[in-house]
């Protein structure tokens, strides 16, 4: 097996065989696809040619990846974005953009997860069967939990106490049944909004 800092020879046959040279056995893409997660640095080449086909083999693999139920990570605006850029004069620039800007977010990862952990007590990968509604509402929950814990925290009654009545009961404030499903329904409305806006910019 092939050290990570060594860079892997797979050969690819014309019967579109893999051959990993490090280990001397056949391989397939999902094992392609476990050495990227892994770290492992390696080279596709055409075993006739000697042609580096490593960037068609990556991208095959993430058309596989992407055709698997419930791991879609690239949008629908993103993608047709990202197709119309192809002979554009932004084309040259595109690559580097994108290199760049998963290379800033791969080194942030772990701070993201932490945050997100913290922020609404899941994983990413927890959320994964979430749709973004449901993580916009849970984050609004755990966001309301933690406002009111701190408004009791420095509420000037302490608890068991309750606040002095106000001198005319009919001035006095009185809680509105229902906000919080309220702003719930607004938030979600708003989301619907910008997402049919997004589609008919798509």
């Amino acid at each position: 097996m092939a050290r990570k800092d060594e860079t892997t020879i797979i050969k690819k046959y014309a019967n579109r065989r893999l051959y990993n040279t490090g280990t001397s056995t056949y391989v397939t893409l999902e094992d392609l696809a476990e050495m990227v997660k892994n770290g492992e640095d390696f080279v596709v080449q055409d075993a006739k040619s000697a042609e580096d086909i490593t960037h068609s083999v990556l991208t095959q693999i993430i058309f596989e990846q992407e055709g698997k139920s419930g791991q879609n990570m690239l949008p629908i605006p993103f993608l047709r974005q990202l197709i119309s850029f192809y002979g554009d004069q932004m084309q040259m620039i595109v690559p580097s953009y994108l290199e760049h800007s998963m290379a800033a977010f791969a080194k942030e990862q772990e701070r993201l997860r932490e945050q997100m952990t913290k922020a609404i007590g899941k994983t990413p990968l927890d959320m994964m069967g979430m749709n973004p509604m449901q993580v916009v509402e849970e984050t609004t929950r755990r966001n309301m939990e933690m406002f009111q814990n701190a408004m009791r925290m420095f509420s000037p009654f302490g608890a068991g106490m309750t606040a002095p009545q106000a001198e005319d009961a009919d001035t006095a404030p009185k809680a509105k049944p229902g906000a919080d499903a309220e702003d719930l329904k607004a938030m979600r409305d708003q989301i619907a909004a910008m997402q049919r806006k997004l589609d008919e910019m798509g």
